[in-house]
């Protein structure tokens, strides 16, 4: 994992995330997920490339269910842009690299 992606659990989501001052990219994954291994590369990518605009936070579903609960995680890979306490932008299943940077830069804009 990159210095850029932050791992947090259900106790760290309200300060890691809530209460950040920039928008957050939320990666909910798990270990068992195919589809999980093809889309890390890309948000590792992200996180490098748009630190400056977005803090990047990964976490593994089963051990946090109270917040794949609160974001409505139905399955995954699953991203959530957060700004101001909110989710904007939501997506579930495995995303390109560009098709990923088309989704966030919709969402930051």
């Amino acid at each position: 994992m990159s210095n850029n992606v932050l791992v947090i659990r259900d106790s760290q989501f309200d300060s890691e995330v809530l209460k950040a001052e920039q928008p957050v990219l939320v990666y909910f994954w798990a270990d068992w997920c195919g589809p999980c291994r093809l889309v890390s590369p890309s948000i590792e990518a992200i996180a490098t490339t748009y630190h400056e605009r977005v803090k990047v936070v990964k976490m593994e579903i089963d051990p946090n269910p109270d917040t794949v609960k609160l974001c409505k995680v139905e399955g995954v890979p699953a991203l959530r842009l957060f700004k101001s306490q909110e989710i904007v932008q939501s997506h579930e299943g495995a995303i390109s690299k560009p098709k990923l940077i088309e989704w966030l830069n919709t969402g930051l804009s």
